[in-house]
Parts: C-alpha cells; sequence; structure tokens
C-alpha cells in the first residue's frame, strides 16, 4: 500500500486561516511489511525520527492505538518549513495509515474534522484531504460539527512557486501578528476575502489575483520578514500574471499566472535569488491517493 497527500499552500492572502488549495508535490508513504518496531526509511534529514516518535507514526496511533508495527518508507518533494504544508501531509498521511491499517472506514468529513483537531486549523489539511480549493472554518470549542468547509474547482493556471533558501517558522511568523484588529479594519479585510473567494468561484483570476494582494489580515505584517515579497509582487504587475501571495506563513511565495507568461517569470525568479528553488506547480485536484 502506498499513500500519497499533496502539499498545500493556505490563507491565498485574505483568505486567512481558512482558504487553502492542494499542489503538485507529494509526500509519499508507502507499506513495505510487518516489522517488530515502527521503521520508517526515509533521506529527510537527521532531525526527522525513524522509529514511533515520528509525526507519521504518532498521528496513526493516536487514532488507532492497537496498530501492529510496519517498516515504512517515506519520501517527499515537499520542503520543510517553507509554508508548503509539509507537516500537514504527515498528518494526513497518519490518519490514512491509521484509517487503512485499523479498518475504520473514516468518511473524509471526519479525516478533515481528525485532522484539524491535530493540526489546529482547517486551510492546509482540509486541501491535502480533499484536493483543490477549500474554504473551511473552525470552530475549536465544539466538540462535534467543528469543521465546515466547501470543495470548489480552481480555475485553470499555471502556478509558479518561488521558494527562498532560508526557513519561516510558523511560531516566529505567528509571532508578528497584532492579537486584535480595530473592527472596521476587520470589516475591509473581511470584504476583501469575500471578493476573493466569490472571484475564484467564478473563474475570474484577474480579480481574485488583484483580491490577494489586497490582504489586511497578515500579509502587511509579515511582510518585513519576507523581504523579497514587494520585489516579487512588482514583478508580477509588469509581466502581466494574476497576482502572488504568501504561501501559509511564508517564506514561500506563490504566483498565478497564464500560461504564457510563466516561463519569462520563472527565468526572472531565476536570476532574482540563485540559491531560492523555482517550480512550476499545478493544482491538485485529488487530494490524498491510496494505491
Amino acid at each position: 500500500m502506498k499513500i500519497r497527500v499533496p502539499a498545500t499552500s493556505a490563507n491565498l492572502g485574505p483568505g486567512f486561516d481558512s482558504c487553502g488549495i492542494a499542489l503538485s508535490m507529494y509526500l509519499s508513504v508507502e507499506v513495505l511489511g510487518d516489522s517488530e518496531q515502527w521503521e520508517i526509511i526515509h533521506t529527510l534529514g537527521e532531525d526527522i525520527p525513524t522509529d514511533e516518535k515520528n509525526l507519521l507514526v504518532q498521528t496513526a496511533l493516536k487514532l488507532a492505538p492497537s496498530l501492529a508495527p510496519k517498516k515504512l518508507k517515506m519520501t517527499s518533494t515537499i520542503p520543510l518549513t517553507r509554508g508548503l504544508g509539509s507537516s500537514s501531509s504527515v498528518i494526513v498521511a497518519g490518519i490514512e495509515l491509521a484509517n487503512r491499517l485499523g479498518n475504520l472506514n473514516l468518511s473524509e468529513l471526519r479525516k478533515v474534522e481528525l485532522a484539524t483537531q491535530i493540526e489546529g486549523h482547517p486551510d492546509n489539511v482540509a486541501p491535502a484531504i480533499c484536493g483543490d480549493f477549500v474554504v473551511a472554518c473552525h470552530f475549536s470549542e465544539r466538540k462535534e460539527n467543528s469543521v465546515n468547509y466547501v470543495k470548489h474547482y480552481f480555475p485553470e493556471c499555471d502556478i509558479i512557486a518561488f521558494i527562498p533558501n532560508t526557513e519561516l517558522l510558523t511560531s516566529k511568523s505567528r509571532g508578528v501578528l497584532p492579537e486584535n484588529l480595530p473592527y472596521k479594519e476587520a470589516v475591509k479585510a473581511s470584504a476583501v476575502a469575500n471578493v476573493m473567494i466569490a472571484a475564484v468561484l467564478n473563474g475570474n483570476l484577474p480579480l481574485a489575483g488583484k483580491m490577494m494582494q489586497e490582504d489586511r489580515w497578515h500579509e502587511i505584517y509579515r511582510g518585513k520578514l519576507v523581504p523579497h515579497l514587494s520585489g516579487i509582487r512588482q514583478i508580477c504587475k509588469e509581466e502581466g500574471a494574476y497576482g502572488c501571495f504568501l504561501s501559509g506563513a511564508g517564506p514561500t511565495i506563490l504566483i498565478l499566472t497564464p500560461a504564457e507568461k510563466t516561463e519569462r517569470i520563472i527565468k526572472i525568479l531565476n536570476a532574482l535569488d540563485s540559491r531560492a528553488q523555482v517550480e512550476h506547480l499545478s493544482i491538485d485536484r485529488e487530494g490524498v491517493q491510496v494505491f
């Protein structure tokens, strides 16, 4: 059995802690066979445990404590601590591992609820499970029916990921956000998010991209931690991209662009920072898959 989970990008600008898309980068977990103890073969770095301390196994055992140990192989093209849902993908894979090995017969909704409880919010885990574009909300004070979400088709476009060679921890990125927002400012921020979502649903990427760049929830505060954001935004404007936004908490920036603009924008971004990774991606429509 092999489980595949896509990378994700959360927020899309003003859809803070609510909107997300699934992307064509993947975490894969292969069950190789039975074992006396949990063993995970990977080349993801010395800091990633290879035993039951791994987040993958911890998540699975939280749902199905009596699972028999397995030998697993984990591979991933999702960069760590870059705002592309690397930890969410492991959580989703762990839930699916427990679901299949433990015969839990979890519904999609239940998977989203469980993943949200573990992760804290649904913006990454929901698209990782469902695929495509997902808008979700989470009521942490409720024990049941705590998550509501809608999956919708994201309009066809090319997606370019500019991935800096520096990590940005979510804890640090959240640390610069204000504890409160004035009521009038919150109303404006909400209106921008509403128009962005409506534009996506209507297939209007020029308007959606414009609204993605008008975020008032988090990017105006996190911009100082991601100095390349303003420069890439200017490149997008000059080269005719739909728009760009911080992927999750950053530092990765995603650019939405017509296909005919992609090659030139990638060339410009490669010249902007030779240490950065520039990837040509697309929307993953399926979410978590089992083969």
